[in-house]
């Protein structure tokens, strides 16, 4: 039987709805985990889960990449609770790692108040184990190299080996959006940070063959396989906008295209937010990282729906972006050379400081309103499973 103790972070701040976030988040875990059977049980802010599976480096992925999880850790039980059978399990807890010449200390968490020793008896109980076995340790409780933690409930669980999570809120509490999916590096982490926030997410991405080719719908893809971990799993929407911006290049002005073209995405993002049920859009724009992303710019763009659009990345510098790009697993991948259909259709000189109600008359003159139905009803759709990977 392999189990590991689960700590929760946000979640235990909630008030009268803590329960329904922490069902979410337990569903969210056996979900991911399929076709593994495992249990997953509630006890005073931890979640246990058991399972007869061994594969730890699979149950580990999960647990490192579903939100709502500060940290977790395999653990040892110890079902009978007497001090002789307490002695018995961190003895064998420490046997695999060497305490020689090391500081450590026991951090005890005594839920059952029934349990005859106090946290600090266990706590020296502990030590005493340790330096009977390891002469040279020595006990440090303000910097340890190594702790040993030990939580008193309806069992003693015991482990010294504690991973960080990704923390947040689980997916599926805060809505569902639409996550506008490019092949660079902005997008896939605001899909990410939206996610990390409790949010449901499906993922559009505009396609533009042959000006935009199949490497970069490749790659797109494999973005969208890499953060779905993350997302609970989630839909990604090929959108063709071959005509929509052929119509723009022919009828529209020069230092103007790529805002007409974002006024379009934007247009139909709400149209596939409005068929699939959706509350908000999600974009990876920075402000001002790029002429389109000024905030005459965002306005002008953000005149084309009336729902909410979220910005997770808008007060963020580039290599703060990177960094979280490198962290997910998405930068390698982002930064391979197959250009999406913005970029490529970025003129020499843009406007940065645009008027919004003579750019709104500009688009409306391009009459793009059916092209964009056609190719949102007309989408190729791929569903990808949480471990779509393993």
């Amino acid at each position: 039987m392999t189990k590991y103790l689960i700590k929760l972070g946000e979640i235990s701040l909630k008030g009268l709805n803590r329960k329904s976030f922490q069902a979410r988040l337990i569903n969210n875990i056996k979900e991911k985990l399929l076709p593994l059977r495992a249990d997953v049980k509630s006890q005073k802010g931890r979640l246990f889960l058991s399972t007869e599976d061994d594969d730890k480096q699979r149950i580990e992925k999960v647990l490192s990449t579903t939100f709502g999880i500060d940290g977790y850790a395999e653990c040892r039980i110890c079902k009978e609770k007497t001090e002789e059978a307490l002695i018995n399990a961190i003895s064998e807890e420490i046997q695999n790692t060497s305490y020689d010449n090391t500081t450590f200390k026991a951090e005890v968490r005594r839920e059952d108040k029934s349990f005859p020793l106090s946290s600090y008896q266990i706590a020296c109980i502990a030590g005493g184990v340790v330096l009977d076995k390891y002469q040279s340790a020595k006990v440090s409780l303000r910097d340890p190299q190594r702790i040993i933690y030990i939580e008193v409930r309806s069992e003693i669980y015991i482990y010294s080996s504690s991973k960080k999570g990704s923390r947040g809120l689980p997916v599926g509490t805060s809505g569902k959006g639409i996550s506008l999916l490019s092949g660079g590096i902005d997008s896939p982490v605001s899909s990410y940070l939206m996610a990390r926030r409790g949010m449901k997410e499906e993922l559009l991405y505009f396609h533009a063959y042959p000006y935009t080719t199949d490497k970069a719908k490749e790659k797109v893809i494999t973005l969208a396989k890499t953060i779905a971990p993350y997302l609970q799993g989630t839909v990604l929407h090929i959108v063709s906008f071959t005509d929509l911006e052929i119509q723009i290049a022919k009828n529209g002005y020069e230092n103007e295209k790529t805002l007409m073209l974002r006024a379009a995405m934007i247009k139909a993002a709400d149209l596939l937010a409005r068929k699939r049920r959706a509350t908000c859009i999600i974009t990876g724009e920075a402000l001002s990282q790029v002429a389109s992303q000024t905030q005459e710019a965002i306005n002008f763009t953000s005149s084309f729906t009336d729902i909410n659009i979220f910005r997770p990345l808008i007060g963020l510098e580039k290599q703060e972006i990177i960094d979280r790009a490198k962290q997910i697993g998405t930068y390698e991948t982002s930064i391979l050379p197959f250009a999406d259909c913005c970029v490529l259709f970025s003129p020499k000189h843009p406007k940065t400081k645009p008027n919004r109600d003579k750019l709104t008359k500009s688009f409306e003159s391009l009459e793009l309103d059916k092209i964009i139905e056609e190719a949102v009803e007309n989408r190729e759709t791929i569903y990808i499973k949480a471990n779509e990977l393993d």
